[in-house]
């Protein structure tokens, strides 16, 4: 993942997505006090695979800008997500293959 230091242009535009068959994304409001923390997705069970994590930005949309954390490519199944580097498991969302899930990240 490319943070926001490496990329100034990261959060400013579109987000490619690269989704289909048994493959989904996961977009996930996130709270303004989290923007810039890293987000970590295990899947679960837990196959000992690689661990998905991206950088909460804000991002422009039509009602102004909203942080959120965008997973681009996962596979189908359901995922735990947590701050990096091992907070506790705050929201836990089923991805759908070619399809993007949405889901809400709890202001407390």
């Amino acid at each position: 993942m490319m943070s926001s230091q490496e990329n100034p242009y990261a959060g400013q535009g579109a987000v490619l997505l690269d989704i289909g068959g048994g493959v989904g994304a996961l977009v996930v409001t996130m709270p303004a006090s989290l923007a810039g923390a890293e987000i970590e997705a295990r899947h679960v069970p837990d196959h000992g695979g690689h661990l998905s994590h991206v950088e909460v930005l804000r991002r422009p949309s039509p009602a102004g800008a909203v942080c959120s954390a965008v997973f681009g490519e996962l596979e189908a199944g359901t995922y735990e997500l947590y701050q990096r580097p091992a907070g506790p498991v705050r929201v836990r969302a089923t991805v759908t293959g070619g399809r993007v899930t949405q889901t809400t990240w709890p202001n407390t």
